[in-house]
């Protein structure tokens, strides 16, 4: 039974694959179908199926849809009132063209540690794409280095949802985790980063172009590199008062204060409100300009999100079809190292599943028992290791593999070739840190 899921799992992310590149469905209904497909012939109750679906696409959208539409406004923003541009030519000119790709790196890593992935995206994607346009070199030279950076401390550096729910589960100490993630995440980075966007750069040339709406301003006078960098930087920094607010000494009125304007939507839509002022408003555009842009950059969001939340949907019939119990069950069977499994076991989970954090979450929870009467196992790099598995090979059933796709303007062939063979780096360049780290410690 274990093999037949398994295998009738392969057959519907082959038809999501098969129907997108070669029937050319729109990756929304290329989803449904093997959605259906799989629900029916794993054998799900007819009266369960949509209600399953309904649940994932809710659940995957309910994070999601506040954060992308808001992304969006203040990255068309930073891109139509030039700031995209002022702090493009700020990394230019610091940097040079050479060491873009580490810049952008750093970017990613720092920006990544206290904001969620799909949050860091949205912020992060407009920025490549301006620079992009002003060094002229391909995309992927700029946009990987960004990626690694953000999913690497996405998938194991607290406070990641999926490494604090791994730390609670394993018992493990916070501090010790975050102290060796660091010093696994960034050295993975560098490799899954720069050094893989210099060589694929050369070898996968996109097709399509990342679209960017223009709207004309009444001003040619661009916003200044400080107030580019404050719009940009804003909702970073309220994300990091709501993260040190919890360990000042203040009312309990003020601490809730800060925890509200530090939740991505709030931090966002905030973020927004300074956009239109700083580089809408004093940059010459007027009310009825604004809401044109902002009307012009949501309509093409509509196709992301309903792929995004078919995606949801698929992730769930793959999870109520008893998948991720048969994965829970064939490991039961392997006789391996506590950290060699909990890699595996996130793997699986994760190319059955598509979410890095369902991934970790989930093999924490499969391998604390197994774990639990052993001696000498170091539970910081379990953590870490089961965090290393949750991000490999991400693929159709990954809304981050779309929201990669439609941002950069990527085909599905150009994401498999550099997107997913960049997680599939970090994911195993991080186990390999990890079983050396833990030879020494």
């Amino acid at each position: 039974m274990n093999l037949y899921l398994l295998g009738i799992t392969v057959v519907a992310i082959i038809i999501v694959i098969l129907g997108v590149s070669w029937w050319k469905w729109h990756a929304f209904i290329s989803l449904v179908v093997a959605s259906l497909f799989l629900a029916i012939f794993s054998g799900m109750p007819m009266d369960k199926i949509v209600s399953a679906y309904e649940t994932g696409v809710g659940g995957v959208l309910g994070h999601l849809i506040g954060i992308l539409a808001l992304g969006t406004i203040l990255g068309k923003m930073m891109s139509d009132s030039g700031a995209g541009m002022q702090v493009a030519d700020f990394f230019i000119k610091k940097f040079g063209v050479k060491y873009l790709p580490w810049a952008m790196l750093l970017s990613g890593f720092i920006i990544g540690i206290p904001v969620f992935f799909e949050v860091g995206l949205v912020i992060l994607l407009p920025l490549v794409i301006s620079i992009r346009k002003s060094t002229k070199q391909n995309i992927l030279l700029i946009g990987i280095p960004v990626l690694a950076g953000l999913s690497i401390v996405h998938g194991l550096v607290p406070p990641h949802p999926g490494a604090m729910t791994a730390i609670g589960i394993y018992h493990a100490n916070m501090g010790h985790v975050l102290l060796y993630s660091l010093i696994i995440a960034f050295p993975t980075a560098l490799i899954a980063g720069p050094i893989f966007a210099k060589w694929v750069h050369k070898r996968v040339v996109p097709v399509g172009e990342p679209e960017l709406i223009r709207v004309e301003t009444k001003s040619n006078k661009l916003p200044g590199t400080g107030i580019s960098f404050f719009v940009i930087l804003l909702p970073i920094i309220l994300m990091l008062i709501s993260l040190i607010a919890p360990y000042l000494s203040m009312p309990d009125v003020l601490q809730k204060f800060f925890l509200f304007i530090g939740s991505p939507v709030i931090a966002l839509l905030i973020s927004c409100f300074a956009a239109y002022f700083f580089l809408g408003y004093r940059q010459g555009m007027d009310k009825n300009l604004l809401k044109k842009l902002t009307d012009e950059c949501l309509l093409p969001l509509a196709s992301i999100i309903l792929i995004i939340g078919a995606g949801g949907g698929f992730k769930q019939i793959l999870i109520d079809s008893g998948v991720g119990d048969a994965i829970a069950n064939m490991s039961e069977q392997m006789s391996l190292s506590p950290i060699v499994l909990a890699f595996l076991v996130a793997g699986l989970i994760r190319i059955a599943t598509g979410s890095a954090t369902v991934a970790l979450t989930t093999a924490a929870g499969i391998v604390s028992p197994v774990v639990a009467h052993m001696t000498g196992v170091n539970l910081e790099l379990l953590v870490i290791a089961t965090g290393a598995g949750s991000l490999m090979f991400s693929h159709v059933n990954d809304a981050g593999f779309w929201l990669v796709k439609e941002y950069m303007g990527l085909t599905v062939k150009e994401t498999f070739k550099t997107w997913t063979v960049m997680e599939t780096i970090l994911s195993f360049v991080a186990f390999a840190f990890t079983l050396i780290l833990n030879a020494f410690i």
